[in-house]
């Protein structure tokens, strides 16, 4: 069955989410780099990774095993102080939410990241996904 494809910037888009064919390991760690980035781990099972740092706006990846034994790409927004302590997450964003918040913020890095998970998807790292 061919999924509908769903429009990033619409409403449908917030509910989708990035599943990741595989389980996180240092292979697929390194896979989802972004910007010279890379995840770490900040608790058992949960990865980090910022995408867009500004003064007024930040969000990162967070990746874990949100939705049951799946793992998902999500955003989460952090709390900065001193410039580089990360002191507080807010719970996950849904990766097309998070999208479409970074695209009121900044739409040539709402793109670029689009074209992010393009590239995972064709190398097979991920998929999307309409959550219900």
């Amino acid at each position: 069955m061919q999924e509908q494809e769903v429009t990033p910037g619409t409403e449908e888009f917030n509910k989708m989410v990035f599943k990741l064919s595989e389980s996180m390991n240092d292979d697929t760690k390194q896979a989802l780099s972004y910007n010279g980035n890379q995840l770490e781990e900040i608790q058992d099972g949960i990865y980090v990774m910022p995408v867009y740092v500004t003064d007024d706006f930040n969000i990162f990846f967070v990746v874990s095993q949100l939705i049951e034994d799946d793992w998902i790409v999500a955003f989460t927004e952090a709390t900065i102080e001193n410039e580089t302590e990360i002191t507080d997450l807010s719970d996950p964003i849904p990766t097309g939410e998070g999208l479409n918040l970074l695209g009121e913020h900044s739409p040539n890095d709402a793109n670029q990241l689009l074209k992010y998970f393009e590239t995972l998807v064709e190398a097979k790292r991920g998929e999307w996904r309409l959550i219900q």
